[in-house]
């Protein structure tokens, strides 16, 4: 997967847009004003996405291509290197939008 690639999987995610509140390096896609991935364009080979923290430790004890979270509270985001299979990647992505879909307030899922 590569950063276009990514781009289009996650705003193919309903509700989801892409922003730069850090700066145009950093890449971010909200839900409901809500960060669910944030990747660097300057080291555009990873993403960080939210996980619920038993899943990021089974998640990073089984593969080394994902580490804790780099500049983030590590206990509820993982960083993941692409170059795991796609459909692992997009599996991370999934479970980070989910999770914080399902975080919004009601008002605002029924929108989405």
């Amino acid at each position: 997967m590569n950063v276009e690639e990514l781009r289009e999987y996650c705003l193919g995610k309903p509700g989801a847009v892409e922003e730069f509140p850090f700066g145009d390096q950093a890449m971010v896609f909200k839900v409901g004003g809500k960060i669910f991935l944030i990747c660097d364009l300057e080291q555009n080979d990873r993403f960080n996405a939210k996980c619920e923290p038993e899943r990021a430790i089974e998640l990073r004890e089984r593969y080394g291509e994902i580490i804790p979270g780099w500049h983030m509270n590590k206990k509820h985001w993982n960083t993941v290197f692409m170059t795991l299979p796609r459909k692992l990647l997009h599996e991370q992505i999934d479970h980070s939008y989910e999770l914080v879909r399902d975080s919004l307030p009601k008002k605002v899922r029924e929108v989405l």
